[in-house]
């Protein structure tokens, strides 16, 4: 691995900032990393090749951003604070060729605006965390290039993104993310690693894009693995209760055709060859494909 970044470094942090005016601002979710060693880890965990076009949430002063740029082709940075490009032109200047800002809040990320660039092929980011979990689905969803995402997120997030089924982690974004993406590596980060330090305790985490195969061996048509998603957050629209209940309630509320299909629940259960008195935490990933399936076949009928 090559260089990584001087900017990793408490007062360098605290000597830009003060050169620019600026404070972190906590409605965006500005916690600034200050700890070299734990910016290498994140580089050596995304396993960053001469090749890659990394695409980055949140570069901040451009801490992580910098060590990115010595080891990869080209990042691109999404970032929301308006105060914050003038600050990147200057840190990032030796490597301004190779290195594209986008300005707009990640959310609102269009496949339009990463035209005329290289696709992104990784992921690499410390996450806003209020946004972190619904982004990385968001972008494995949308953006097909995308091999990997190795982000800093919460603790709490890692462990949803991590969990299997049966524990208390285990939920509809754990499913939904799974038909994506498989967890390939993570390590803990506490809050002293950051200024301002955050009231909570960080994870990164890698996540590898892990295509569900069909009998075929072959990738799931979309259109499965959507069905099979509406399926993940039907079973755990009402946790506690038992699928035949909690999809019910989901169904019976969800638009014109939702009622039709609350009616047909138990079909729906014997198609995909699963107990209607089983809870959703208890399903496989298979089996959650199963019922997007047998939803399918329902609404094809």
């Amino acid at each position: 691995m090559g260089s990584v970044s001087s900017l990793a470094n408490r007062s360098v942090t605290r000597q830009v900032r003060a050169d620019h005016g600026l404070s972190a601002k906590y409605s965006l979710g500005q916690n600034f990393l200050v700890n070299e060693a734990i910016v290498s880890k994140i580089v050596a965990l995304a396993e960053l090749e001469g090749a890659d076009s990394v695409l980055e949430i949140g570069p901040g002063i451009g801490t992580l951003t910098m060590a990115l740029l010595q080891n990869a082709k080209h990042v691109t940075s999404i970032e929301r604070d308006a105060d914050l490009p003038a600050v990147l032109a200057e840190t990032l200047e030796p490597w301004w060729d190779s290195f594209t800002l986008i300005q707009k809040d990640a959310l609102d990320l269009q496949l339009s605006d990463l035209d005329g660039q290289e696709a992104p092929n990784k992921l690499v980011a410390n996450l806003p965390y209020a946004v972190a979990a619904t982004v990385v689905l968001d972008y494995f969803q949308r953006i097909e290039s995308l091999e990997s995402a190795t982000v800093m997120v919460q603790k709490e997030v890692a462990d949803r993104m991590a969990a299997e089924p049966g524990t208390k982690n285990y939920g509809a974004y754990t499913v939904k993310l799974r038909l994506y993406a498989q967890p390939a590596g993570r390590f803990p980060v506490s809050p002293n690693n950051f200024f301002p330090p955050p009231r909570v305790d960080s994870a990164v985490i890698r996540l590898n894009r892990t295509p569900v195969l069909d009998e075929q061996g072959k990738p799931l048509d979309g259109e499965v693995v959507r069905a099979a998603c509406t399926m993940a957050d039907a079973a755990f629209a009402s946790r506690r209760k038992t699928l035949s209940n909690s999809c019910k309630t989901y169904f019976a509320g969800r638009g014109a055709n939702g009622p039709a299909v609350a009616l047909r629940l138990p079909e729906l259960f014997e198609r995909a060859g699963i107990d209607p008195k089983r809870r959703g935490e208890t399903l496989s990933l298979a089996e959650f494909v199963n019922m997007g399936k047998a939803l399918l076949a329902l609404q094809q009928d």
